[in-house]
Order: C-alpha cells, then sequence, then structure tokens
C-alpha cells in the first residue's frame, strides 16, 4: 500500500515572536520541519505534500533543500486543521493508498510510531495517535472501548469523568486518501473559534459505518513546539537522547551535558569527546578518535586515531586522515590533512591539501583568497612548514621541502628544496630609544592639548 504525508507547516507561531516561519526554526541545528520530514521517510512516501501559509517562500525553499521532489501547496487562510489538510486535495488526486498527517512543529515522532499507526490501517479505516500524558491538562481526550476510539472530546466539553482520562489526542493521524477527503468535505465550521478541525473526522468516520482506533506512544514523541521556551526545551530533549545514544553505542563523553550535537552527526566506538564541544551538520567522527575541549567541528570527516583540539575549528571540506594532529587554535576549512600529518598551534589551512606526514609550524597560514577567488594550496608528503610561512595561493610545496621560519611563499618550491623569502634584517643603534622619545613627546603633546 502507497502512502502519502501531508505535513502541515502554514502557521505564523505568534508566541515564537519572530519573522520566520514557526516550522523553520532549529532543533540540533536542522528545523522542526526538517526532524519531520525526516521521520516521514521511515514509511518511503510516494508523494510527500507540506501545506504552507506564513513565510510560504521561506518554507517552500526549505522544502526544496530537505526533498526536492515534496509539493508545497498554500493555505491562504488559516481556518483550522481541517481546512489544512483539504489544501493537499488537489495535489493527491487520483492517489491511491493511505495518508498520513503529520505536524511541522511535532518533530519528534519515531519511525516506529509511524510505522504501527500504518500497521494499524489494516484493521481500521482512521488511525489516531495517542498518548498517556503525566499531565493532561487542556489536551483533547480519547475515549475508548476496548481497541474503538469512540471520539475526541475537547477539554472544554469534557465531562468530570472524561477530563479524568490521560489518553490524549496527539492531532496526528493515518486513513485511506479517498476516505479523508470524502470525510474532509463534510466538516463544517459550527464552533466557537469558526474553525474546521480535523479532529471531527472520528465522529463522522463512525457515522459512516468506519471503524477507529487510536495507537500509542511516548509522550516525549509528541511534543509540540509553540514558544522559544519550548524550543529550548526540545533541544534539551534532542540532545540528552542523543548523548545517551551515543555513549550506548561506546562513545565516551567526558562532560556530556556540556556537548551540543546536531541533528546528523555520526561518532564511532572508543571516539572521546571532551567538554564544550560543539558539532554542527554533516559532521563524521570515525572509531578511535580524540576530540579535544572547547572545538567546534561542522561538515567534516575526522578519521581513526585523529586527535583534535583543544580549541580547533573543523570547517566543512575538512578532511582528516588517519592519525593527524589538529592543534590549539588551528582553523582547517575544505582541506585533505594525510595520513600522521601535523597542524598542532595557531594556524588556517583552508583550500589546500597537506601530504603524508608532513608537519604544519605554527602561524601557518594558507592565503587562499585575492578578493575575488579562492584559490588552492598543495604540500607534498614529508615537508616541513616553518612557523609563520604564509603560503600564497596558488602555489605548490613539494615532497620533503621545507620552508624557513617567517617566509612568504609566493612560487613553488620543488621536492627536498629549502625556501626562504624574508627581508634582510638590519640593526640601528639607539634608534629604538630616539623612536620612544618621539612618541612619548607627542603623546604628552596630545594630552595637554585636551586639558
Amino acid at each position: 500500500m502507497s502512502t502519502a504525508l501531508v505535513i502541515l507547516a502554514a502557521g505564523k507561531g505568534t508566541r515564537m515572536n519572530s519573522d520566520l516561519p514557526k516550522v523553520l526554526h532549529p532543533i540540533a541545528q536542522a528545523s522542526m520541519l526538517e526532524h519531520a520530514m525526516r521521520s516521514g521517510r521511515a514509511l518511503d512516501p510516494a508523494r510527500t505534500v507540506v501545506v504552507a501559509g506564513h513565510g510560504a517562500d521561506l518554507v517552500r525553499n526549505a522544502v526544496t533543500e530537505i526533498d526536492e521532489e515534496a509539493e508545497v501547496v498554500l493555505q491562504e487562510e488559516q481556518l483550522g486543521t481541517s481546512h489544512a489538510v483539504d489544501q493537499a486535495r488537489e495535489a493527491l488526486q487520483g492517489f491511491e493508498g493511505d495518508v498520513v498527517v503529520l505536524y511541522g512543529d511535532t518533530p519528534f515522532v519515531s519511525a516506529d510510531t509511524l510505522e504501527r499507526m500504518v500497521a494499524a490501517r489494516t484493521s481500521a479505516d482512521l488511525v489516531i495517535l495517542g498518548f498517556e500524558a503525566a499531565d493532561p491538562g487542556r489536551y483533547g481526550r480519547l475515549v475508548m472501548q476496548g481497541d474503538s476510539l469512540e471520539r475526541i472530546v475537547e477539554y472544554k466539553d469534557a465531562t468530570e469523568a472524561e477530563r479524568a482520562l490521560t489518553f490524549c489526542n496527539s492531532g496526528l493521524m493515518a486513513c485511506d486518501a479517498a476516505l479523508m477527503f470524502d470525510l474532509l468535505a463534510k466538516i463544517g465550521n459550527d464552533n466557537a473559534s469558526g474553525e474546521y478541525y480535523l479532529t471531527d473526522l472520528v465522529e463522522l468516520a463512525r457515522t459512516a459505518g468506519r471503524t477507529v482506533t487510536a495507537v500509542a506512544c511516548d509522550e516525549a514523541e509528541t511534543l509540540g513546539v509553540n514558544s522559544r521556551s519550548d524550543l529550548a526545551r526540545a533541544d534539551a530533549l534532542f540532545q540528552s537522547k542523543a548523548r545517551a545514544e551515543l555513549m550506548e553505542l561506546g562513545v565516551t563523553l567526558m562532560a556530556p551535558d556540556t556537548v551540543y550535537l546536531a541533528f546528523d552527526t555520526v561518532i564511532g566506538r572508543d571516539t572521546v569527546i571532551e567538554p564544550n564541544v560543539v558539532f554542527g551538520p554533516g559532521v563524521t567522527i570515525e572509531s578511535g578518535a580524540l576530540i579535544r575541549a572547547f572545538s567546534h567541528l561542522e561538515g567534516c570527516h575526522v578519521s581513526r586515531g585523529a586527535k583534535v583540539g583543544p580549541y580547533a575549528r573543523l570547517r566543512p571540506g575538512a578532511e582528516l586522515a588517519e592519525d593527524t594532529h589538529i592543534g590549539n587554535f588551528v582553523e582547517i576549512k575544505n582541506a585533505e590533512i594525510a595520513e600522521g600529518a601535523k597542524v598542532n598551534h595557531l594556524s588556517y589551512i583552508g583550500d589546500a591539501s597537506v601530504g603524508k606526514a608532513s608537519n604544519i609550524g605554527a602561524g601557518t597560514i594558507t592565503c587562499n583568497y585575492d578578493g575575488v577567488m579562492k584559490h588552492r594550496t598543495e604540500i607534498g608528503a614529508r615537508s616541513f612548514i616553518g612557523s609563520n610561512t604564509l603560503l600564497v595561493a596558488p602555489v605548490k610545496v613539494g615532497n620533503e621541502a621545507m620552508t624557513a621560519s617567517g617566509t612568504v611563499v609566493t612560487q613553488d618550491v620543488e621536492d627536498g628544496a629549502l625556501a626562504i623569502a624574508r627581508a634582510k634584517q638590519e640593526n640601528k643603534p639607539g634608534r629604538a630609544r630616539k623612536l620612544m622619545d618621539i612618541l612619548r613627546a607627542k603623546k604628552a603633546r596630545l594630552v595637554k592639548g585636551s586639558e
């Protein structure tokens, strides 16, 4: 049976107090919408339709970056959840299969939960996702009779007995596409808010003699985000779960609460992560690496046995081979550092390649940008780059070559050669004292003139 996803992402999110559409606010370096779409991928959907409204152009651009095949439809007026889902009617015209409704601001529904919802469709026409709430508050209650869902009752309409129920409505559901759109056409807005509510599907389905059931999931999966405080709680929840999973897989986090992970961080077993390390998107760390304190990594690959930091920055395109050393206050960008090479102190290596077992001295800079174009620096194997060397790209340093400290390299250095390019030193006797006397006198005149 084919599955289509309809993801509701039209809300403005007034409580976020933001120009950014609510669903585009990030959790672990990915928007809530991306989390929802990634969860939905577990169903291998034939179609994905995102319903946008507020900030539709921004949402459309984000959707395209996540999944080029996903469709975006516009809900010009936000008239309720039923009205939102109905905006996908034309996009899914003729689709035969199940529709699963997700919410762009409910990012943590698991693949297992979605699969159980779809599996429950084999014995029920309409499946609602519910959860046992520790504090049910003003959630809508799911009134069950055995495996059958009798109705969804809103808190304000519930009796005291119904308010005592703890099985609550998440808003997610699965239904045959033809049946869903047939029932949606019958939903009215005769209520205090004048909105079209998706929850009315339950009563309409039962009136039509259809079977309705509910699937339960953990309450944390249904966490909705409506404010900055909710966003912070959601991010903390993600981090806590992700850290626990890494440690279960054999990764050492020396101070877990200080390590910040992205949604797609991959770290191999026996890797050690010291305190206060931040992972941006697109980071893969192989087994047995060491990431020292206060380092920041994004868009990079770190191989087995490599050591990074402390206070190192790996930017997109950084590729570290096995047993490399990247030390304190070193930045690597779009560069390959070959096996056993070392960049240990206060250096910038960008748009470059560093050969096997080479040593890059402190203060080395690859001057890769001319103000318009980026250029590459190539350093061969077993080379030694002296401290405070400036490599003005495009330039090549051969195998087993050296540069003297303070050298500005503007021409290629052949294999085995020593490059020296610095001005001749001259010592001027007594000139330092004279210069300081002049400067002090100038300062004194400025101070007197300001009085």
